[in-house]
């Protein structure tokens, strides 16, 4: 019936209107469904260790829910003996996004940034795309990298305050 319909010479613009539409949504749907599934790489490379003590942790956030410090909001966190410098730590399979990384020199390995009494960090840290750092920590917008293809890389440089 479809085909008398569109055999018409009327409804032929009308058939072959229909039938793009038809693609398009098609299209759209597959775009859709590829996006969803797309998954990806982050390796982070971290420069400016003081020493090799201890361990470097880094810790990946996927909001802005508890970024950069609450350890109940991290998506993955891994931590690696300083055995050379550069340090790179990979992330793998992520889903499409963005993500802000958090990383600490924690020179003494219990796995805190560490304070002193006022609470200024004894520590090395750093942040994902190497905000600056005034009296605060950044907010998630000022680290976020954007993960959509197979391999995203991040520099990244400690920071010590003393």
């Amino acid at each position: 019936m479809k085909i008398k319909f569109c055999q018409k010479a009327q409804t032929l613009k009308a058939c072959l209107l229909l039938s793009v539409l038809g693609i398009a949504l098609d299209v759209s749907k597959i775009r859709a469904n590829a996006n969803t599934n797309l998954s990806g790489n982050l390796t982070v490379e971290i420069n400016g260790f003081r020493n090799r003590e201890g361990q470097a942790c880094v810790s990946l956030f996927a909001s802005s829910q508890g970024f950069p410090n609450n350890r109940k909001n991290v998506v993955q966190r891994q931590c690696h003996k300083i055995t050379s410098v550069p340090l790179t730590v990979n992330f793998r399979n992520l889903k499409a996004g963005n993500y802000a990384v958090a990383i600490i020199h924690d020179t003494n390995g219990d796995g805190t940034l560490n304070r002193n009494d006022i609470g200024m960090p004894i520590e090395g840290y750093g942040f994902s795309r190497n905000p600056e750092i005034r009296t605060a920590a950044p907010k998630f917008n000022d680290a976020t990298v954007l993960i959509a293809g197979p391999n995203t890389n991040v520099q990244v440089q400690l920071i010590y305050l003393d």
